[in-house]
Formats: structure tokens, C-alpha cells, sequence
């Protein structure tokens, strides 16, 4: 395996431990696109026995964070073109309902954080190219998009949400990290709050449609570019 798990402390529930382990190991990235989970392997390094292993690993399945490979055992997901265009039309379609209601209900402690998330973009990607972390852009972007979603006042859209941004985030692993340049969270994330903050929802939905329309067509072409390299 590509990364070494930390052992756990008894404090919450083995299954529990084991579960957010194993989950926030798939998200950040240290269980690689396409890596087999063993449950022997991952038990010596968690320190558990092999049950809350097997029950989390389920649980990550049924998320779609985890899949079956055709030849038996769970593997992270690698996406295709098609998967990342139905992610990408999916959140369009959430993201069009989040920013509407942005514009409607963000206090003014939401836009301040909005606008304080669109200055930390700036900051990270004003250093060359080489130099920028992926996963800190990954963060400042998912803190962002879901910012939105909390100021529009509407816990279901939260939710479902939550679940694309989960999927999504294996997406943009696998295409950030290959190249920071996707993830463009400078001007398209101004452009989106300060829309929001001139309560203007017509305005608001373009901004949104024109970063998630080029995010889109950035992680295809890279998507394509990376498995054009592999062949």
C-alpha cells in the first residue's frame, strides 16, 4: 500500500475509529486512485482486529468510496470521462439551487467567511505553478462550495451535496495531483461571491455555471491526457 496508517486510540467506538481512518485516508489520498484495500494489511497498521475492518470497508462501499474490482477485493475508484461528466452535471444542478439561495439567506458572517476563503484561493495560487499543494487548494475549494451551500439555509442540499463533494474529491485527486492547473478556485470564486454578496441570483447562477462548465472541461481534458500517458 502507498501510505502507512497510523495505529488508533481507544477512545470512540473500534468501528467508528476504524471507519473515519479509512475514510479520511481515501479523501486525502494516502489510499491511491486504484489501490486494493487488504484487510490483513490494514489491520496490522490500524491495530484492530479484522471485523471493524471489514464492517468500515462496507460502509465505504455502499458510500462509493470503495469499489469491487473485476478480479475480487475493494480498490478506490479510478473515474472515467463519463463519470466525471455526470459528477460535474449532478453538482451543476446542486450548485444552481445553493448559490440562489446564497443570495437570499448568507448572513454577514457567511459572506465574510466567503470572501475570506476567496482570499486564501488567492494566496495559494499566487506562487508558481510547481510550488502550489494540491490538497490544501482541494480544502480551501470544498470549504468554499460548501460555505454556499450552509448560507442558502437548505440542510437537505447540504446533504446531498456532501455526497457528490465525496465523489468529487476522488476526481479531482486524481486529476490535481497529476496537475495543480485544474483547479482554478482564484478568479471563478471572487466572480462567484461577489455575485452573492450584491444579492444578485441571476448573476450568481452564471458565475457558478461558467467555474463548474470550464472546472469540467479542465478535468475531462486531463482526465483524457492522463490515460493517454498510460497507454
Amino acid at each position: 500500500m502507498s501510505a502507512a496508517l497510523r495505529s488508533l486510540p481507544r477512545k470512540e467506538s473500534l468501528y467508528e475509529q476504524t471507519y473515519q481512518a479509512l475514510r479520511e485516508a481515501v479523501l486525502s489520498g494516502r489510499l491511491a486512485p486504484g489501490e486494493r484495500l487488504v484487510e490483513t494489511v490494514l489491520a496490522e497498521q490500524l491495530q484492530v482486529s479484522r471485523t471493524p475492518i471489514r464492517e468500515a470497508l462496507r460502509q465505504l462501499q455502499r458510500e462509493e468510496l470503495l469499489i469491487l474490482g473485476p478480479s475480487g477485493g475493494l480498490h478506490v475508484p479510478i473515474f472515467s470521462e463519463q463519470d466525471a461528466a455526470q459528477l460535474y452535471d449532478c453538482r451543476l444542478a446542486l450548485e444552481h439551487l445553493s448559490v440562489m439561495g446564497s443570495c437570499q439567506q448568507a448572513s454577514s458572517s457567511q459572506l465574510k467567511k466567503m470572501q475570506e476563503l476567496v482570499q486564501q484561493a488567492e494566496q495559494l495560487t499566487s506562487i508558481p505553478l510547481a510550488e502550489q499543494d494540491p490538497q490544501a487548494l482541494l480544502d480551501v475549494d470544498y470549504r468554499f462550495h460548501h460555505l454556499l451551500a450552509e448560507s442558502s439555509g437548505n440542510r437537505w442540499l447540504v446533504s446531498l451535496l456532501d455526497q457528490v463533494f465525496d465523489k468529487m474529491v476522488l476526481l479531482r485527486l486524481q486529476t490535481t495531483y497529476h496537475n495543480p492547473g485544474v483547479l482554478e478556485v482564484r478568479v471563478e470564486h471572487r466572480r462567484i461571491y461577489e455575485a452573492i454578496a450584491q444579492r444578485d441570483p441571476i448573476l450568481a447562477t452564471q458565475s457558478m455555471s461558467e467555474h463548474l462548465v470550464a472546472s469540467k472541461a479542465r478535468v475531462i481534458r486531463e482526465v483524457q491526457h492522463m490515460r493517454g500517458t498510460r497507454v
